[in-house]
């Protein structure tokens, strides 16, 4: 018997274009729960690398700063990166970070795996692997899409993008905090763990 030398299997998909329907999708992503998957608005399946140990750190200290906050006024809900939303292009996404406002949760089905809610509050954490341009495409998708403040965390070259509706993004270098008052009351985001 010879002895099989040891090959990596990989999966190439960047060079495929997959086209699902929503319904596809969410059998998909039911059925591959260990996937990490967003849906465009064109319908094609995107698939995102597990994050590496530092961003998930960074990852979890943003959620638990929002979470605090949600828990001390209970003005809405927070949801970490592996929950998605459908945006009203279609796109089915799912921020690292996700603040959604009570009202407009009241009604949706906890049935459904990816509700047609627009989030109010959302942050991006750039990794390692993450293609800048990539994560500004997806941010200028988020505020054309109704997001009222997104925030792009590069940790690489220690900068904010500040993204509002109808207004040009913003770049902050090294922050220590931002204030994110304006569409959640008392919040201000504590990044000096995240530099």
């Amino acid at each position: 018997m010879r002895s099989l030398e040891a090959k990596p299997l990989l999966l190439d998909i960047h060079s495929i274009n997959l086209h699902v329907t929503h319904g596809e999708f969410e059998k998909l992503c039911q059925n591959n729960p260990d996937l990490r998957l967003e849906l465009t608005k064109e319908g094609q399946l995107i698939t995102m690398v597990p994050a590496g140990w530092e961003s998930s750190k960074q990852n979890s200290k943003l959620n638990s700063r929002v979470e605090v906050w949600n828990e001390q006024f209970d003005l809405g809900e927070v949801f970490d990166s592996s929950g998605g939303f459908t945006l009203p292009n279609g796109a089915v996404r799912s921020p690292d970070v996700t603040w959604i406002e009570k009202s407009k949760l009241e009604g949706i089905s906890t049935d459904i795996a990816f509700p047609e809610v627009t989030p109010d509050f959302m942050i991006e954490l750039r990794s390692k692997t993450d293609s800048l341009k990539t994560l500004q495409e997806k941010m200028q998708e988020y505020q054309s899409n109704g997001v009222r403040l997104g925030l792009l965390i590069n940790p690489e070259d220690q900068q904010v993008e500040i993204y509002r509706p109808e207004q040009k993004a913003f770049i902050l270098d090294s922050p220590g905090s931002i204030d994110c008052n304006e569409v959640m009351p008392g919040f201000i985001l504590d990044l000096s763990k995240i530099w």
